[in-house]
This record gives structure tokens, sequence and C-alpha cells, in this order.
């Protein structure tokens, strides 16, 4: 028995090793991906592409000290560090206009994934609204008919919460979150068509007759 006891505990010594090397990896990771959806705000898209680079070397080798630890490979704080790396390069690509990342080409799960997404279109919404204040109606359209998109896909997604890590409570959240967007650009292209009748208005009283 003392035999069987030293061999578990030799693998736990293991496991717990992998997991003290992945976690401030996939912490860096979280940390780069947020300060890499900030510089996209900023429209600051090389700083960007620097801080999304670091997220991903970061995952890299986390994977690599997590290999044969499946335990600690699929556990829940690199499934956050993916979805934050999926969510940070999917914002960066909708909004720079780069090409679309798919799971492949991130190297990570597709959960983690489809959870990157959910997050990015609260990232968009916050797009739509800068672009609201620069009073351009054409981008903020177009990215609500991206967001829209995504959500749709999202929505086919209807599988087990244990196998999805509950995506569809973060599906339930992108439906409010683009009907709010949706209102908010209705009602921005409501005041500014009542503008521009009021400046029609005011060019005829001012051009009529004294």
């Amino acid at each position: 028995m003392a035999g069987a006891v030293e061999g578990i505990r030799s693998d736990l010594e293991a496991t717990n090793a992998a997991r003290e090397a992945a976690l401030p990896l996939c912490r860096g990771a979280v940390r780069s991906s947020a300060n890499c959806i900030r510089a996209v705000h900023r429209g600051d898209t090389e700083a960007a592409a620097r801080l999304l680079e670091e997220a991903r070397s970061a995952l890299a080798e986390a994977a690599t000290a997590t290999e044969g630890f499946p335990q600690i490979a699929h556990a829940g704080f690199v499934h956050d560090a993916q979805k934050e790396y999926a969510e940070a390069a999917i914002t960066l690509a909708l909004i720079a206009g780069g090409a679309l990342p798919t799971p492949h080409s991130l190297g990570v799960r597709g959960v983690s994934y489809l959870h990157g997404i959910a997050e990015a279109i609260g990232e968009l919404r916050r797009h739509v609204l800068d672009s609201l204040r620069a009073e351009n109606l054409e981008r903020c359209e177009a990215m609500l008919e991206r967001m829209d998109e995504m959500q749709s896909l999202l929505v086919t997604i209807d599988y087990p919460d244990a196998m999805t890590s509950n995506l569809r409570r973060a599906t339930d959240v992108t439906r409010g979150i683009i009907e709010r967007t949706r209102g908010d650009l209705t009602l921005a292209a409501q005041q500014q068509r009542l503008a521009s009748r009021l400046d029609a208005l005011e060019g005829r009283v001012a051009g009529g007759p004294p």
C-alpha cells in the first residue's frame, strides 16, 4: 500500500508542477489580451498586434507545460485565458478589418473560441458607441450587422452546459447587448434626421422674403 500511495504522490507532484507552471502563463495571456483590446479601442493596431502575440506566446508555453496533464490543460483557468485571447483576436480583426481568425489558427479549444465570440460582441458595442460619438452611423450599422451575425451563430450551439461551459448564458447576455445597441443606434439615426430637417427648415426661413 505504501508503494501505491507513493506512486500517487509522485503523479500529483508532477500534476501540481504543471499547474504551477501554466497558471502564471495563463494570467499573463489574460493581461496581454485585455491590454490588446484597450489598444484596439484607442486605434493603436500596432500595439494591439504586439500584445496579441504576447498572449499567443504565453498560451503556447502553457500548452507545452501542461502536455501530458489533460486535467490541467482543460482546467478553468486555461479555458478563461484561451477565451480572452480569442476575444482579443476577434475584436482586433473585426474593428481593424483583418482576416477573422479560426480556433485552429489561434490554437484554442472550440468552446473557448465560442465564448470569445460572445465576449467580442460586447467589445463591438463599445466600438459602436465610440462611432456614434464620432457621428459615423454607417460604421455603426456595419458593426451592428456583424454583431447580429455572430449572435445568430451562437444560438445554433445547443448542447448541455457541461459541454459548452455555460455558453447559453453567455449567448443570452449577447442578445441584450445587441438590443440595447440597436436602440441606441435607432435613437441616434432619428436625432440625425431631425437635425437635418431643422437645418433645412432654417435654410428655407433664412432664404425667404424679409
